[in-house]
């Protein structure tokens, strides 16, 4: 088995600014760090260097995007208006006011879809099994006509396009598991019944109004879109039991050529803007499921794109988990008091989980 795995420096060199938190540095809010800093992305790079995991792994080089990339996924307005604005000197937003960039911000972006494109044409010819993109900025946000929530372009469907365009008879399943939900994902293929878009996602969390179960394609769409609105504090019994219960039944269904997943580790239990409870284990587990029914049905080929994920220290151990579980190679990266919080009571599916579980199962027809 050989994964690949995409990282370049200038995705650390990503400028959001000295943010507090969210706003701006004012009189009130002393400036420190957006949420969406370099922190968790490069250390997760160095741990995966200092683990001896990156010996195994095939790096892969991104190039950027091109414009016609983007362009098959994103407004030309929108392309048009991130360029601007990259050239200025104080760099700009990606579109709703709290996803900065800066100076010349748009090159780092279009090398961040250039990664996940590189990463899943690496998968799709053969040269990986499956691969894992550690870009930066994120893309799961972004809609056609704007980013938002801290993404500029949609890495993953930007990827799936390019593909689609070499390969237009190919069929793709992507699986969310940010906290947040996938709506710029969902947005660009709600009409296309050839990508499934799977979303796992804390209830109403961001963005507010979006992911509900009801969500679920448009015309030759409708369907295509699956939606599992999860209840904050569900752990890893509620995730895996998520994954076994829709998502596989869901991927046998469709079946792809390639599973794409927009890898959130925000669901961890460390994390500052959600309210989960997963776990390192949690995610190597849910990897497993993945890698197990994509052996089933598309020979193994997997993709997976870098998202959220804002604990710096804790989203290091949750990538390298998923890494080594994706690569075959073992490697334990895990604190014996971080352990500890695998038996935590959060993991115990509740009854409220079931009842999103069978709410979606029921509102898609699937069986196991």
């Amino acid at each position: 088995m050989t994964t690949g795995y995409v990282w370049h420096e200038l995705y650390g060199w990503h400028d959001t600014g000295t943010n507090a938190g969210l706003l701006p540095g004012s009189l009130m809010m002393q400036p420190y760090l957006h949420f969406e800093s370099p922190e968790s992305k490069q250390r997760f790079n160095s741990l995966v260097e200092v683990s001896g995991l990156s010996t195994h792994l095939l790096r892969i080089m991104p190039t950027p995007a091109t414009d016609e990339d983007i362009l098959r996924v994103h407004t030309p307005e929108h392309l048009a208006r991130i360029k601007a604005d990259s050239e200025n000197i104080r760099g700009g937003d990606a579109g709703d006011g709290t996803s900065p960039f800066g100076f010349q911000g748009f090159h780092i972006a279009a090398l961040a879809a250039g990664g996940s494109i590189a990463a899943l044409n690496a998968v799709l010819d053969g040269t990986v099994e499956n691969s894992y993109a550690l870009v930066r900025p994120p893309g799961h946000h972004a809609r056609p006509e704007t980013g938002m929530g801290f993404c500029m372009f949609s890495n993953a469907s930007i990827a799936i396009r390019q593909a689609q365009a070499r390969n237009p008879d190919l069929r793709v399943v992507t699986v969310d598991w940010d906290v947040h939900h996938g709506n710029g994902t969902q947005a660009v293929f709600y009409d296309d019944p050839s990508v499934l878009t799977i979303s796992l996602h804390q209830d109403d969390l961001f963005p507010r109004d979006s992911g509900a179960i009801t969500e679920r394609g448009t015309g030759a769409g409708d369907g295509y879109a699956i939606n599992v609105p999860l209840p904050a504090g569900t752990g890893n019994g509620g995730y895996l039991a998520v994954m076994t219960e829709v998502v596989v039944p869901a991927i046998r269904r469709h079946r792809p050529d390639v599973i794409v997943v927009p890898s959130g580790f925000d669901a961890s239990c460390f994390d500052p803007l959600g309210r989960m409870s997963v776990t390192a284990s949690g995610y190597r587990a849910m990897t497993r499921v993945l890698m197990d029914v994509a052996a089933e049905v598309c020979d193994g080929r997997i993709m997976m794109t870098h998202e959220g994920g804002y604990s710096p220290t804790y989203v290091p151990l949750c990538g390298v988990s998923v890494l080594s579980e994706l690569s075959g190679v073992p490697v334990d990266v895990i604190d014996p008091l971080y352990a500890g919080f695998d038996t935590m009571p959060e993991h115990a599916v509740s009854p409220a989980q079931r009842d999103v579980i069978a709410a979606v199962r029921a509102a898609h027809s699937l069986t196991d």
